[in-house]
């Protein structure tokens, strides 16, 4: 009896005959999350899908643009901004308040900072709350999709969300998001909010150029530096916690994994590089549990707080405050 094209086992290479399909059901999932099952004539769940990574490669391409555009302070500190406020939108928001509810906030801030977050070019927050949260049930176990101990660095650090096994969003690991209709919308619809950054980059670049000539930049200037060379940027800093912070650094937790504390990735991560006292207790939303462990994600929520924005900061329980002061012979402070 013939098997279905979509029931291939595990390393199977689909017919030749179902080859058209399955690009045109990737080329669809360019736009749209939600076209079809993602692993569908897919053959090995695990192998890198080429022409999905068209788009990834793309957006690495772009950054060459730098030598058509040139430079200009403008473009440089737009760059830097958006790489600021779209770093904060993922560890503030895809990551502790996503994928471990550390605090609370209203739907409109619920939504506005998942806007931001889209912007990243990270797929939406109920994507990557529902990996995050599997990575935290199989940390640098078999099922562990980016495990640098298991799947070494480049798989690690790239090559896992370019397989089909990790396109889906798995609704069920994130019941308490999926009731809101408009983050399915952003998680289904994920490269709309990249997109219309850039436009907007661009616009915003020829109206400089129109009405602020003086400040030495245009539209196609503001589109390399302040999406492609910024979104790259953000990218990468982004998953060497996935790649570096599970192999360099030092652990003050016997956690069941191998997270590590790295203050270099820690400022390059806005804290998130504290990844051993992260594993140990995820439910805080503060991940520096030393004074002098620099987590500028913590400070701008508490910035939040203040405004009203955020409340119920979930802290770093007194015990492990305790636990983490012995390891260093020094005290915690607030």
């Amino acid at each position: 009896m013939t098997r279905r094209p979509d029931t291939l086992k595990d390393h199977e290479s689909p017919p030749a005959s179902t080859a058209p399909r399955t690009a045109l059901a990737t080329f669809r999932r360019w736009f749209d999350a939600g076209a079809g099952p993602a692993e569908a004539v897919a053959g090995d769940p695990d192998r890198i899908d080429w022409l999905r990574v068209l788009p990834f490669i793309g957006l690495h391409l772009g950054c060459l643009g730098v030598l058509a555009v040139g430079f200009s302070w403008t473009a440089l500190w737009v760059a830097v901004a958006l790489y600021a406020l779209r770093m904060f939108a993922i560890t503030g928001f895809y990551h502790r308040y996503f994928s471990h509810k550390a605090f609370r906030t209203s739907r409109p801030v619920q939504f506005a900072f998942a806007l931001l977050g889209a912007m990243s070019a990270q797929r939406g927050p109920l994507w990557w709350a529902a990996h995050h949260r599997h990575h935290h049930r199989h940390a640098d176990g078999p099922k562990d999709l980016h495990s640098p101990v298991r799947r070494g660095f480049w798989m690690s650090h790239v090559g896992w969300f370019l397989t089909p096994r990790a396109f889906a969003t798995d609704l069920a690991a994130v019941p308490d998001l999926a009731r809101y209709p408009e983050l399915r919308w952003l998680d289904r619809f994920d490269v709309v909010v990249p997109v219309a950054l850039a436009l907007a980059l661009f616009g915003a670049g020829e109206a400089l150029a129109a009405f602020a000539p003086g400040l030495g930049t245009d539209g196609w200037q503001l589109l390399v530096w302040g999406f492609f060379v910024s979104t790259v940027a953000l990218f990468h800093a982004t998953v060497t916690i996935n790649s570096l912070a599970h192999r360099f650094g030092s652990r003050r937790f016997p956690t069941r994994d191998d997270s590590r504390n790295n203050g270099w990735l820690a400022l390059l991560t806005f804290g998130e590089g504290w990844h051993n006292n992260h594993h140990h207790f995820p439910g805080s939303a503060r991940q520096g549990f030393r004074w002098w462990e620099i987590d500028l994600t913590w400070y701008l929520l508490r910035l939040l707080a203040a405004l009203g924005l955020v409340w119920d900061l979930k802290p770093v329980p007194a015990n492990l405050r305790r636990r983490a002061a012995d390891a260093g012979g020094a005290s915690l402070r607030d």
